[in-house]
């Protein structure tokens, strides 16, 4: 990345490099003499940079690999090869204890909220477990203080520092996870679909929180969703993944106005649009074809066996990611053009961004003050 490619917000410097990162995981035949026959290529070979700051979004359709990619970044999986360069260390290469160290600086916020909680322990043990895990606030009487002040941070009552996770709504577990993650002020945040699980209105909470936390924190983050239009509403940049690889970086509102590879033109497409401005009708891309095996993906570029403008050369030789317009890095032989752009995408996402972003703002207020989705736990038990 150059200085011209850094986004607003941001101070310039770079937080985490991702260099030629790949995990397979092996498929093995037999019980007791297991032989590998093959591998999955679930991420194969990506490289991006994060800016300090900055909030990078990744899409792809479910199996592309972007939750792996989250896993390797905090090293919750081993990578196969690759670096992951975080604040000058090599994360990847890191030994057990070097990886513990960097927990204090990297954490993540999972995509399910009642499989990611412990159901045996309360929710002052659950947010309280990263300073026992790190020796911090050993006192009782400390640790509780700070672990109640958390709460009252993520917008839940402090009061219920003794209940069980089971006793609280998904919005509110999705908060006590964010509380956790938070905990020993990290420098980078990586959420792994933290809304999927969750109803629009809750979806809005959330996300205004993170953002708060983000600006209050001076957090980095790492956000990864299906929902086109939240990634917009949340990111500065996005990373589009298919079938293991990065395909597509660019700046939100360049990805948006303006895709290159055809790919994220298709996962545009795809997004309704309630009132399409002056009712020009758009044509629809609709990709044939199943999405590859990742245990067998395509050679060369692995998106040609259902792009629209695929040729020869396609099959024969991998595109680079390369720049294609403006700050637009995309991995493509042949990238949209702007008639083919204005033909399938006359409003892009401006209609669906307009409600998300009026959603976010009357659903709920921001930060530790929005308590909205309590009082359905509170009245239950």
């Amino acid at each position: 990345m150059t200085d011209a490619q850094t986004p607003a917000g941001t101070n310039g410097s770079t937080l985490l490099e991702v260099r030629d990162l790949v995990k397979h995981f092996p498929i093995t035949r037999g019980i007791i003499f297991q032989k590998q026959i093959g591998a999955v290529k679930a991420v194969d070979g990506i490289s991006f940079d994060v800016k300090r700051g900055e909030t990078l979004g990744i899409v792809g359709e479910t199996g592309c690999g972007k939750s792996t990619t989250a896993k390797l970044l905090v090293r919750l999986l081993t990578p196969t090869s690759g670096q992951i360069l975080f604040d000058g260390h090599d994360v990847a290469g890191s030994d057990k204890d070097d990886v513990k160290a960097l927990h204090r600086e990297m954490q993540m916020v999972f995509q399910d909220p009642y499989s990611s909680l412990n159901p045996r322990k309360t929710v002052g043990s659950i947010i309280g477990e990263p300073f026992a895990i790190h020796g911090l606030l050993k006192e009782s009487g400390e640790r509780r203080k700070r672990v109640q002040e958390l709460m009252d941070r993520v917008g839940l009552n402090p009061e219920h520092y003794n209940r069980f996770p089971h006793e609280f709504s998904g919005g509110q577990r999705q908060r006590i996870g964010v509380a956790r993650a938070i905990a020993l002020e990290p420098k980078l945040l990586v959420a792994d679909e933290p809304v999927s699980a969750l109803d629009v209105s809750i979806q809005a909470q959330v996300l205004n929180l993170l953002r708060s936390l983000q600006r209050e924190m001076g957090l980095t983050l790492i956000f990864i969703a299906h929902d086109l239009s939240v990634v917009r509403h949340m990111c500065d940049r996005v990373a589009v993944m298919y079938l293991g690889k990065v395909v597509e970086v660019a700046p939100s509102d360049e990805l948006y106005s303006f895709p290159r590879h055809p790919y994220t033109g298709a996962l545009l497409s795809a997004v309704p649009v309630a009132k399409p401005s002056g009712g020009r009708r758009r044509e629809r891309q609709l990709l044939t074809g199943d999405v590859p095996s990742p245990a067998n993906p395509p050679r060369a570029c692995r998106f040609h066996t259902r792009c629209p403008k695929a040729q020869e050369v396609c099959s024969q030789e991998e595109p680079l990611l390369e720049p294609k317009s403006g700050q637009d890095l995309a991995a493509c032989h042949f990238p949209l053009t702007e008639a083919e752009v204005r033909l399938r995408l006359p409003t892009a996402l401006s209609g669906a961004t307009a409600d998300a972003a009026a959603t976010a703002g009357t659903a709920g207020t921001d930060g530790a003050g929005t308590r909205a989705d309590q009082s359905s736990s509170s009245s239950s038990t």
